[in-house]
């Protein structure tokens, strides 16, 4: 090893001349660089380099070649402005504009140090790639300072990496594309695409940029022909205005014949030229067509790759390509009318037809724009009456009346139009999806919420009452949605207080609700019943009892973990420290006795006694309750409180008994162990984690050092 590092090193002493005879490096400089390249150069001929080894080496590299650019270019400038100083610069005429112009500086020719720099990073990389075959990042690291650097290699480069790689389709589209545009190479460019289609056919992405190479292609020929002023008819898509640039530049073409050409021969080669250019076009479109159908062949459920091809189509000025939109938009209504997404996007395809343009007013336009995609929402209900497709309807309604909103449609953020005059439009959709019984959770609450943004507060009251009593009784959103209408309707009636009667019912309200959903679904309401109830002692302790039996059902799950958190913090801070812990404890300390209450419980037990059991028999805390719990007592055991201290070592006893493999938790303890217990305590957690865990190398980590 050393001597192949030896060997590489004396293979730079031409370079490093060179650097030193022109001034750009001083030798304690040079030095510098050969200790630096030498550490480098052994980290990569270690028995198992790294790939950041590599990387290393060539941001070193790439840092001290800007170095080295950055001095050349400030001697270069020194010794200009010395010249100029002395007058000795001297000075040739251009032949060209007979203006005199200053002589290049002869004395910087390019030299071994000016591409040394680049050679040897490619050498890493090629070194980097063979280490790292089926590293991506990596080849296209390679790949694109071939490409910034110019180089020769890179077309070799990209045949290892589609070697390694001929699966990844990203590969062939930058090969593909490195050909159309930097090496101008349109044959090959084509080539590479078509070889990736068949190494990767279900590739969508190699679909849709093999049709965009070819229409671009298609574009710089029509641009060419019309800098040519051979463009005939398909300069502009009305043939009235066909070979108007070549009117307009008359001048710039001479006939040979001096006495010009009679109108007979003229008409005779403007027709010879549309014909060349018809079959020209013509076949352009059979390129584009041949694509479309080998995308449908490979991919014939994909409506994303059909929806892409018409956008491109569409964005591209090709008088012959309306034929094959309607090809498409055809294929699309055959192959996908089965499906709601097919016909949310054809009905806002509708918007962006630009049919109607010329009319004068805006308003009337825009109306027709709606009216069609109404008509094509209104056969897609009757075709598929189903939730999904009534949600995107009444989506496109909300989209299309509030600009406001993130996903509105941009045609009438600046339209004129009041939301009234179609109210009656958006309440007919709703009441059609529920008389199908497609009134999903989601789409009822904007039912709600629709009726409450038109301020029918009485309304969408009964509405919610009905939804909850009738089919969508489980819906927790719907009862939450619910249960703040009744909250707003109670307090706009009594003011800013709320009278024992209104208490009362709306406790009923919520006890109906919370008893009946369980409380992984209603986290929500639990925390807006905590928050209305939070003065009320009285009904405060029954929701408190009504939180008992739900967190008996849940076993202990996150959402009840909020919810007995909001409990605890309330408790904290209506009684102190002291109460806060009787309620934590009452809940966390007690669940240990889960699975021996289970057992001891007889089938025969009173069902007073069963309940008053079922409190001892509640499922394991979550582990967020333990946390919550345990940085209550931290915090206090952090300013010298001793009862503080003793109640979180009895937390994070429970808790790793409960989670014994939680490492974060072993962690937590250990450092609180070393800020607030003594060596002896500290050590016993320790060997206790080394012993629970099984791994004495995560004992070594750094969180074991505090």
């Amino acid at each position: 090893m050393a001597d192949f590092v030896q060997y590489r090193l004396e293979r730079m002493t031409d370079e490093l001349d060179d650097l030193e005879r022109r001034g750009l490096f001083t030798r304690a400089e040079l030095a510098d660089v050969v200790r630096r390249r030498r550490d480098f150069e052994y980290r990569l001929r270690r028995h198992s380099p790294l790939r950041a080894d590599f990387l290393d080496y060539i941001a070193y590299e790439l840092r001290l070649d800007a170095l080295r650019n950055l001095r050349k270019r400030a001697i270069i400038r020194a010794a200009d402005d010395e010249e100029d100083d002395d007058g000795h610069q001297e000075e040739e005429e251009d032949p060209e504009g007979g203006k005199k112009r200053r002589k290049r500086n002869k004395k910087w020719k390019k030299s071994i140090s000016d591409i040394a720099g680049t050679l040897r990073v490619l050498d890493i990389y090629r070194m980097a790639t063979v280490r790292f075959k089926g590293d991506l990042d990596l080849w296209f690291r390679y790949l694109e300072f071939c490409r910034d650097k110019r180089h020769g290699r890179m077309k070799q480069v990209l045949i290892q990496a589609i070697r390694y790689h001929p699966k990844v389709p990203g590969l062939w589209i930058y090969a593909a594309a490195w050909e159309f545009d930097q090496n101008l190479n349109v044959a090959s460019a084509r080539a590479l695409m078509q070889s990736g289609l068949r190494s990767c056919p279900e590739s969508e992405d190699m679909w849709v940029e093999y049709l965009r190479m070819e229409l671009t292609y298609l574009n710089k020929l029509k641009a060419r022909k019309v800098a040519l002023g051979e463009d005939v008819k398909t300069l502009q898509k009305n043939n009235n205005d066909a070979g108007h640039w070549k009117e307009e530049n008359k001048e710039l073409f001479m006939s040979l014949n001096e006495e010009g050409e009679s109108p007979k021969e003229s008409d005779s080669t403007e027709v010879a030229l549309e014909e060349k250019e018809d079959r020209f076009w013509q076949q352009g479109l059979l390129i584009i067509q041949t694509i479309y159908h080998g995308a449908v062949e490979a991919l014939p459920s994909s409506l994303t790759l059909r929806k892409k091809f018409l956008e491109i189509l569409n964005s591209v000025d090709l008088t012959h390509s309306d034929e094959l939109k309607i090809e498409v938009l055809d294929d699309l209504k055959k192959d996908f009318s089965h499906t709601e997404d097919y016909w949310d996007w054809f009905a806002r395809l509708q918007l962006s037809d630009l049919s109607d343009s010329n009319l004068s007013n805006r308003k009337d336009a825009l109306l027709n724009k709606l009216n069609r995609s109404l008509q094509v929402y209104d056969e897609a209900v009757r075709r598929l009456p189903t939730s999904k497709m009534y949600s995107l309807y009444a989506k496109f309604w909300m989209d299309v009346l509030y600009p406001d909103r993130e996903d509105s449609i941009a045609l009438f953020k600046d339209a004129e139009f009041d939301a009234s005059e179609f109210t009656a439009s958006v309440l007919k959709v709703y009441e059609n999806a529920e008389s199908c019984g497609c009134l999903t959770e989601d789409l009822a609450c904007q039912y709600v919420s629709f009726c409450l943004k038109l301020e029918r507060l009485e309304e969408a009251r009964n509405l919610a009452e009905k939804l909850c009593n009738g089919p969508l009784s489980n819906a927790a959103n719907l009862w939450c949605l619910r249960a703040s209408m009744e909250i707003k309707s109670c307090a706009t009636i009594t003011g800013s207080s709320f009278n024992h009667e209104n208490l009362s019912s709306l406790f009923d309200l919520f006890d109906t609700v919370l008893l009946k959903l369980p409380i992984t679904e209603t986290g929500g309401l639990w925390h807006m019943a905590l928050k209305l109830f939070s003065h009320e002692k009285t009904f405060l302790e029954k929701l408190v009892k009504c939180a008992m039996l739900s967190l008996t059902m849940a076993g202990g799950s996150d959402c009840g973990a909020s919810v007995s958190s909001a409990i605890v913090g309330w408790y904290l801070q209506r009684g102190g420290m002291k109460r806060a812990r009787k309620m934590y404890k009452r809940y966390a300390i007690c669940c240990l006795h889960f699975s021996y209450s289970r057992l001891i419980l007889p089938l025969g037990f009173t069902s007073h006694l069963c309940i008053q059991y079922r409190f001892l028999a509640l499922p394991r805390p979550s582990l967020k309750f333990f946390q919550y719990c345990i940085e209550l007592e931290a915090n206090l055991a952090a300013i010298g409180d001793n009862d503080a201290i003793l109640n979180a070592r009895k937390l994070y006893d429970s808790a790793v008994d409960l989670y014994p493999q939680e490492i974060e938790l072993w962690r937590n303890y250990y450092r609180l162990e070393l800020k607030v217990g003594t060596s002896e305590t500290a050590n016993s957690v320790y060997w206790r984690a080394r012993k629970v865990l099984k791994d004495s190398s995560a004992l070594a980590t750094p969180w074991l050092q505090g």
